[in-house]
């Protein structure tokens, strides 16, 4: 008889198949009750919930496929906003960002304010891993960057905090109540696992602007959307309910899973 294997990604893909085949079975029919805060988002909430315990516990703290640099066959296709418009962001580019620093704040005993040299002063990791959009493509690249636990290490994170917030320079959105920042967040888990970086090259050289720059973060065991670029300040919390909508990022507030991985 064949030995039976089944791997992580087919478990966890198995695991909600039932959610996803009633999603599938009927879309328009549960349009009305998919909003940010109906019964069945709820429901469909919790079985993501599940879905992220399990690839913990499957996982643990496994690296993300690594490649070749035969593998890279073409540039990285930017994602999202690819040429802030914003004057702040604007300034500092037209300076090289000279003038721009990566704030850590929240609950540290040591808030930072670092500037890209210093970053680029730290040991660094260079990885070619693959980038999978929410939209259904991929793209191989080398990522250079600092470990993100490295800074974290140097801010001493406090006990109570359970995840990492990113407030980024790029608007998002434009409405009458204000500019809207992007933003997005990942646990603590995640923000220390050694793929996890604070990216300032790309193949090889500077990360350009359309990728990003002067900085943005890879992490690389989830989707793309869970990657914010235009890095301008890392906030250390215990909770999201003062953030955006209280569902940890933009994305999230706009019906997206919180939990990205791949």
């Amino acid at each position: 008889m064949a030995k039976f294997v089944i791997s992580r990604r087919k478990f966890l893909t198995s695991a909600s198949l039932g959610v996803s085949g009633i999603m599938l079975s009927g879309c328009d029919a549960f349009d009305s009750q998919l909003r940010v805060g109906d019964g069945l988002r709820n429901f469909l909430e919790g079985a993501n919930g599940l879905t992220w315990r399990a690839q913990r516990l499957l996982a643990g703290d496994s690296l993300a496929p690594e490649f070749t640099e035969a593998d890279i066959r073409q540039p990285q296709r930017p994602n999202g906003v690819t040429a802030p418009g914003d004057d702040v962001y604007r300034g500092l580019l037209a300076n090289n960002f000279a003038d721009w620093r990566l704030e850590v704040s929240g609950l540290v005993e040591k808030p930072l304010s670092l500037t890209r040299e210093q970053l680029m002063n730290m040991p660094s990791r260079t990885q070619i891993t693959r980038h999978d959009c929410v939209e259904g493509w991929s793209c191989i690249a080398k990522w250079t960057g600092t470990p993100m636990s490295l800074v974290l290490d140097q801010a001493v994170v406090k006990p109570q905090a359970r995840y990492v917030v990113f407030h980024c320079l790029d608007t998002i959105d434009r409405s009458l109540s204000g500019d809207i920042k992007y933003y997005g967040s990942i646990d603590l888990i995640d923000a220390r696992h050694p793929q996890t970086i604070l990216a300032f090259g790309l193949n090889g050289k500077p990360l350009p602007v359309e990728n990003g720059a002067p900085l943005r973060v890879r992490v690389e065991r989830q989707i793309g959307y869970k990657m914010p670029k235009y890095l301008r300040r890392i906030e250390l919390v215990d909770s999201f309910a003062a953030i955006g909508g209280g569902r940890g990022g933009y994305w999230e507030d706009n019906g997206y899973d919180w939990y990205g991985g791949i």
